[in-house]
């Protein structure tokens, strides 16, 4: 029986996910957004092919509704949602940090909820996807929200009180990596390197580790060892990262990501 998945509010990941789906097979037909602005609804439909609705309409006619709004929004959304969404919809937050329960007491009795925590790389089919199962939704519901999700990259089951942690590493990790691009740029030009060549050389080094860490099956201590003779320049520049503390900084770094998701799910705002 053909499923109409909804995607209410498409921004970036909204549209990428979007973009994914179609990609990995889905009609355009069977797929509905949702969008602020009426221009860019009709940009989603001139581009996809796809239906723009109203929210409540998407909540009377999907069968899943990927909710894709900003958390701050999310409270009116769901609002506006409640009324029409009946209980056998399963509804999909990408929200970071809400908790399943947050669409539980808003929504129908017996509603099924999967919580997913996606990240940027979704733009290019390189997401992380971390989803978790509210207390109605079934593994046919889990294996739905997968199917969704690893059209833009790779999906992990967890448990909601891991979600927290996983925001703090994979949520919010693509800005890490590129703090460190930054940073390293601009060691490239402090050493006598134009900046685009010193862009490429990094570039290029993250894509050849990050594939050699995902495929090798080597840990990241071996692999780094690799590269690191007696005496050379590699460990005189690690000798420096241990020095200044780069090592605590991240641990620390991720201990304040962590910490700010449940601060967010338990509604503290400053």
């Amino acid at each position: 029986m053909t499923q109409k998945v909804a995607v209410l509010g498409t921004g970036k990941i909204g549209e990428a996910l979007l973009s994914g789906m179609i990609r990995g097979g889905w009609a355009p037909a069977d797929l509905l957004v949702t969008a602020r602005r009426q221009e860019r609804a009709e940009e989603l439909r001139t581009r996809y092919g796809v239906t723009p609705v109203s929210n409540q309409e998407a909540a009377k006619t999907a069968d899943t509704l990927i909710l894709t709004v900003k958390p701050q929004d999310m409270g009116v959304l769901l609002d506006e949602l409640a009324p029409h969404v009946p209980a056998d919809r399963l509804v999909i937050s990408g929200a970071a940090g809400i908790p399943i329960a947050f669409f539980e007491d808003r929504l129908a009795a017996g509603t099924p909820v999967v919580r997913v925590m996606t990240n940027t790389p979704a733009l290019v089919d390189e997401a992380m996807s971390v989803i978790s199962a509210g207390s109605h939704a079934t593994a046919d519901h889990l294996a739905h929200a997968e199917e969704i999700f690893g059209a833009v990259g790779k999906t992990l089951r967890v448990p909601e009180s891991q979600q927290d942690a996983c925001t703090a590493l994979s949520g919010s990790g693509p800005a890490y990596f590129f703090y460190l691009v930054e940073a390293m740029t601009d060691a490239g030009i402090l050493l006598g390197l134009p900046r685009d060549k010193a862009h490429d050389l990094i570039v290029q080094s993250a894509i050849g580790a990050a594939t050699m860490l995902r495929d090798s099956g080597e840990h990241p201590v071996r692999l780094r060892e690799n590269v690191t003779s007696p005496a050379g320049t590699t460990i005189n520049a690690i000798r420096e990262l241990e020095n200044h503390g780069v090592r605590a900084a991240l641990i620390a770094a991720l201990e304040a990501a962590r910490d700010r998701s449940r601060e967010l799910a338990s509604g503290t705002k400053d």
